[in-house]
């Protein structure tokens, strides 16, 4: 049987993407996002077959060589760099995969209504909520709240992108705060579980187990089908990284699928790059 999507292409309408995701869900497959921070990336991530491509700021310095984190600092105008990363390097590439934008919905200088209308003539099919301040705790996180850079403003970002028929995929690090989303129609929930473990910028100390991973995305998952039950439910972060990983999190949640950025995106760059030169240097001069 063809695939009824092929050719199709960018952009798609909210409800064709959800067809999209369920399609692969009825089929007793995982749903694999993948954030993508350049166009060689997304092209060869499409060709490997995941079902939905994110594209963030964080991506463009995770493949400059540091730390996704350096997505949430003040190192450039977060919503401009995701419209340049999606309009010059990964919409010419793709062929028919979904592409979302990550959208810094806090930004104070936007009129996010007008700003989500240049998301959606530029061709992406939906948003994302980053970088997203449901990461961020502590005194600084209460300062943001308190001075007009909130949480609430991401989600009031979800609400007007539902109403535009974008689709909407979410980033979110405690049960309350899926049900925010979830209250203003999010169509995907991830849970954010932490920065990823690994390779070269990833983290070690300041990750969680994967007991406590595994609780705190089910956790998410049962606030939202409080909510909404219509919801798509993903897992990201921390000490999930690897295929063997994600099973884990799949056998033991409800969750549907997996987020990965680090995770597909930079591991594969670094081990490979890595293995491939030194098979280049083991060869001989004569």
């Amino acid at each position: 049987m063809p695939n009824p999507w092929t050719g199709v292409g960018n952009p798609y309408t909210r409800q064709e993407v959800r067809a999209r995701l369920q399609e692969t869900l009825d089929k007793n497959k995982a749903i694999i996002c993948a954030g993508a921070g350049t166009g060689i990336s997304a092209k060869f991530i499409e060709k490997g077959g995941a079902d939905l491509l994110i594209i963030y700021n964080s991506g463009r310095f995770r493949m400059s060589g540091h730390g996704s984190t350096a997505g949430l600092m003040a190192y450039g105008d977060a919503n401009a760099v995701a419209m340049e990363i999606g309009e010059f390097e990964v919409l010419p590439v793709v062929e028919e995969i979904p592409v979302v934008c990550g959208v810094h919905g806090s930004d104070p200088r936007r009129r996010m209504w007008h700003f989500l209308g240049q998301v959606k003539d530029m061709g992406f099919s939906g948003v994302n909520n980053f970088p997203t301040h449901s990461i961020v705790d502590g005194h600084f996180r209460n300062v943001l709240e308190e001075t007009g850079m909130s949480f609430q403003k991401e989600v009031e970002m979800v609400a007007l992108a539902s109403k535009m028929d974008l689709f909407s995929i979410v980033y979110v690090a405690k049960p309350e705060e899926a049900r925010q989303m979830a209250d203003v129609g999010a169509d995907a929930v991830i849970a954010h579980v932490g920065t990823t473990v690994g390779g070269s910028i990833g983290v070690r100390d300041a990750s969680c187990s994967m007991d406590d991973a595994v609780q705190r995305t089910q956790a998410i998952i049962d606030a939202v089908k409080v909510s909404n039950s219509n919801t798509f439910f993903l897992a990201h972060g921390g000490p999930i990284n690897t295929p063997a990983d994600v099973k884990i999190i799949l056998e033991k949640t409800e969750a549907h699928g997996f987020v990965g950025a680090s995770s597909l995106e930079r591991m594969g760059v670094e081990q490979s790059l890595t293995d491939l030169t030194k098979r280049f240097k083991a060869l001989s001069y004569k």
